[in-house]
């Protein structure tokens, strides 16, 4: 980090602009949940269906048990960005599934998955850009990443998979869009994160600038 006194602002606006951009993707999934949605969300969705309270209080419950396993076992407090990613995904995915109407047409309903799974990726890379904590989810595949020695995608399909199906035995929506979402969202994020990578950079970068030219001491001028 550069330190100039724009840099931390510019991080944290990215890192809470992409957790909303995010819930928003996955809200606009579950409103065409026939398709299928990603796999943790079959989880959280199955939960409810299951059990009541909703949608997003099953994801910053089921946040918070894999916070607490990894705290326990690394021994450290989690950053509070880890924290923060943990509740306010929760809480953003319950505002826009109140705030969204469910689409009728079935062209509209392809339309909605289709760009809900891009604003996914791209609330993702925003919000993976300033590096301020990983969320829970990604700390649970570092951690077994780390323990095991397997490859990082190894890790996240096994994951993945084992949530989808314990979502689908508690009636959870899995379909060719939970298929869609585990093999191509990482593509997708793969172009999502360094377009907001260079866009953070640039914007730290113009912060730089201002300070330079704004904060540069006054000459005086002297007439003889």
């Amino acid at each position: 980090m550069n330190g100039n006194r724009f840099e931390k602002p510019l991080r944290w606006s990215f890192f809470s602009i992409g957790l909303i951009i995010l819930g928003l993707g996955i809200s606009m999934t579950m409103q065409v949940k026939a398709f299928g949605i990603g796999p943790w969300d079959v989880f959280h969705y199955g939960l409810f269906l299951k059990m009541g309270l909703t949608v997003g209080t099953w994801s910053i419950l089921a946040g918070l048990a894999i916070v607490v396993v990894h705290a326990f076992i690394e021994k450290r407090v989690p950053q509070i960005g880890t924290i923060l990613n943990m509740v306010l995904i929760g809480v953003f995915i319950d505002f826009f599934n109140w705030l969204l109407p469910e689409p009728e047409l079935f062209l509209m309903q392809v339309l909605m998955f289709g760009l809900g799974t891009t604003v996914i990726a791209l609330g993702i890379g925003i919000y993976v850009a300033p590096e301020m904590g990983a969320g829970p989810r990604d700390s649970l595949m570092l951690m077994i990443t780390d323990a095991t020695g397997w490859k990082v995608s190894t890790v996240r399909n096994g994951i993945e998979i084992t949530v989808a199906v314990l979502g689908f035995l508690l009636g959870g929506p899995v379909g060719l869009g939970t298929v869609f979402i585990a093999l191509f969202l990482g593509t997708l994020v793969g172009y999502t994160l360094p377009m907001a990578r260079k866009s953070l950079d640039l914007l730290i970068r113009k912060g730089e600038m201002y300070e330079n030219i704004y904060e540069r001491p006054l000459r005086s001028n002297h007439y003889d």
